[in-house]
């Protein structure tokens, strides 16, 4: 019944607060992935660290926010960006699926450096960089990927590219 109502689970949220590490928070919205890392404080909780996939733009990324390799790089982004280099996964209320977006968004933010705690995930390396997509788009007849042209078809250079830049500069 809580879960149905979006309400906190208090004994999770109490395991997940007696561990003392600060909290790996993602959550997607309906129009991008969110990153925080949030520390425990006797007055209220408090974001250290904060990325929002939108700022991958900023690093040379043109393509979706929503998608699996958006949720890889804003890890990775949260990871250049959070003080804390040691993390514990906070998943909320959600289950994980298969190829849930939240394993990549935490992949990236291990290759990013944070320790997450959250040990081997079950990701695909094709979809991490977006074969799925690249197939997807190849049936495409319409406009819909037109803008983006070349970029869809090398989107693991996209990628790479935009992993470097954040790592150069992601601070």
């Amino acid at each position: 019944m809580k879960r149905n109502n979006r309400e906190t689970n208090y004994r999770k949220r109490l395991a997940l607060l007696k561990s003392g590490l600060p909290r790996l928070v993602v959550r997607k919205t309906n129009s991008m992935i969110t990153g925080q890392i949030i520390e425990y404080g006797e007055n209220g909780d408090k974001t250290t660290a904060s990325v929002y996939s939108k700022d991958l733009s900023k690093y040379g990324w043109a393509l979706g926010v929503k998608n699996i390799p958006a949720a890889y790089l804003t890890g990775f982004l949260l990871a250049k960006k959070a003080k804390s280099k040691e993390a514990i996964l906070d998943k909320g209320n959600r289950t994980l699926k298969k190829d849930s977006f939240i394993y990549y968004f935490v992949k990236g933010a291990q290759d990013g450096g944070i320790n997450t705690h959250a040990g081997e995930l079950p990701i695909s390396e094709d979809r991490l960089y977006g074969l799925h997509i690249v197939n997807h788009y190849e049936k495409k007849t319409g406009n819909q990927f037109k803008s983006l042209g070349e970029k869809v078809k090398n989107i693991r250079e996209e990628i790479n590219k935009v992993l470097e830049k954040i790592a150069q500069n992601g601070k």
